[in-house]
């Protein structure tokens, strides 16, 4: 993991002049000299920032499945707790394009503090929600704010190499899942105690405040010297740090307007300018990519939305052993994110390949799970999903932020996380249908959508090829 992180960081740098002058060779030997402690400090910076969206999942999945239990208990009707439940999804979708615009003017740091201490806000209400509308409103800031590893990804993308973009992200990915591999396990056995989810609760809020003070704590100067060194002019430089970072402020220059020339505006008429700015790339260049996660995103929200009621119905198989089969799974896709450095390797770093091919796989395990006739199938089939899931979820967001450029990385994951949003609006809804036909139709519907997927990548196969997609789309920027 480290030596990933440390070449993508250090691979920026390189001899100004191959002319063998006595003065650039000592400036360069002094610039060798600098960045060996730059490396350690990259690495150091990368994982801190695994560590935040380890500690991030680990809180979250500790509280998550015991909700409806949880509000069940507080009285509510299986309406009430499916409109309550629903809502989360709703205000992620307005709020994650607007949140990672926001990060992208405003900085990194600062918004990742804001969004930890809202977060633990409504966690902390949850703590203490001892009727439906509590239980309700702990929801909001949450909805809102939580965004803590979108803009942890849009800041690894400032800090990295394009190139070393991806294995960097799929390591992020990998700590992040370990903590929802460990959650649901101190979750179930606190939930056993006396009031355990409210003790849940308040330990998740503890951990976000945890979270916090990494965030405050990080050595944001030694980031700021490895973003300098992707070589990117100051005019075009993201701002990610913020702007009260001390003495390193000068690093960074802030976002400016589209027009160059205007004076700096408000923050929110920033975030208007910007989204405006965006619109005719992502209708007209990126229309694509963004169909591709949504349908990739449903189908496989299908395949795990009666993944329990299904193994039960079809093969006999008891609700915990179900449980140990997930966790089994997300192990498998965590491990995935770690394997992604040589797989990029064996395809010499075609993203867009990559994600064609472990889309078809996807499409052919689900396929293969909805016509299981044996419990080893569908095991087999659910170890292999796991894999090729956390593939195609790193390069679908690795092609997002090359065809979005660096300026707006905070915006483009948000754009995805919004589109997925949708996702998690619609896949219910088709799931329900699907299971009136048969216990089999939510796996076989979502291999439908993942082979719309796939032929929709197959038409736009030469705009991606070679990285010339990503640099037309920069151009316009």
């Amino acid at each position: 993991m480290e030596s990933g992180g440390r070449s993508g960081l250090a691979s920026a740098g390189g001899l100004a002049s191959a002319t063998p002058m006595p003065r650039q060779e000592s400036g360069t030997g002094a610039e060798a000299r600098a960045r060996g402690p730059r490396a350690v400090g990259a690495r150091r910076f990368l994982l801190c920032l695994y560590l935040v969206g380890f500690l991030d999942l680990f809180g979250v999945s500790m509280v998550v499945p015991l909700l409806s239990l949880h509000v069940k208990s507080l009285g509510a009707s299986p309406t009430v707790a499916g409109i309550v439940g629903s809502s989360y999804g709703i205000l992620q979708l307005f709020s994650s394009t607007l949140v990672g615009c926001w990060s992208d003017v405003v900085g990194r740091r600062s918004s990742l503090l804001v969004c930890i201490l809202f977060s633990a806000l409504g966690y902390l209400i949850l703590g203490a929600s001892t009727n439906v509308f509590l239980f309700a409103l702990a929801r909001v800031p949450v909805g809102i704010f939580k965004h803590t590893l979108s803009i942890s990804r849009a800041l690894l993308s400032d800090l990295v190499a394009e190139k070393e973009r991806p294995l960097v992200i799929g390591q992020f990915n990998a700590a992040s899942s370990v903590g929802f591999i460990l959650g649901p396990m101190v979750g179930g056995y606190l939930t056993e105690l006396d009031g355990g989810f409210y003790l849940t609760a308040f330990i998740c809020f503890s951990v976000f405040i945890l979270n916090a003070g990494l965030v405050w704590l990080f050595p944001w100067c030694e980031a700021q010297l490895c973003s300098a060194e992707k070589g990117l002019p100051a005019s075009k430089h993201p701002a990610p740090w913020g702007r009260t970072d001390g003495h390193g402020q000068e690093a960074s220059t802030p976002r400016r307007s589209p027009a160059g020339a205007r004076p700096a505006r408000p923050p929110w008429l920033e975030v208007a300018s910007t989204l405006r700015d965006m619109k005719s790339l992502i209708f007209s260049e990126m229309w694509d990519i963004f169909a591709v996660r949504l349908l990739m995103a449903v189908a496989v929200m299908l395949y795990y939305s009666n993944f329990v009621l299904a193994l039960e119905e079809r093969f006999g198989v008891r609700p915990r052993a179900a449980g140990y089969l997930i966790s089994y799974s997300s192990a498998l896709g965590a491990l995935a994110g770690l394997a992604l450095g040589p797989l990029l390797r064996l395809y010499r770093h075609d993203g867009r390949a990559v994600l064609l091919h472990s889309s078809a796989l996807t499409c052919l395990l689900l396929l293969l799970h909805a016509t299981a006739r044996s419990v080893a199938v569908a095991v087999l089939c659910s170890s292999l999903l796991a894999v090729s899931t956390a593939v195609g979820r790193t390069c679908i967001t690795d092609l997002q932020l090359a065809a979005g450029g660096a300026q707006a990385s905070g915006t483009v994951i948000g754009l995805g996380q919004s589109v997925t949003a949708v996702g998690r609006i619609i896949a219910p809804l088709l799931s329900g249908l699907a299971q009136e036909v048969s216990p089999c139709g939510p796996p076989s519907l979502g291999a439908a959508l993942a082979l719309m997927a796939i032929f929709i990548m197959s038409l736009n196969r030469a705009r991606y090829g070679g990285g010339g997609g990503s640099d037309k789309l920069k151009k316009r920027e």
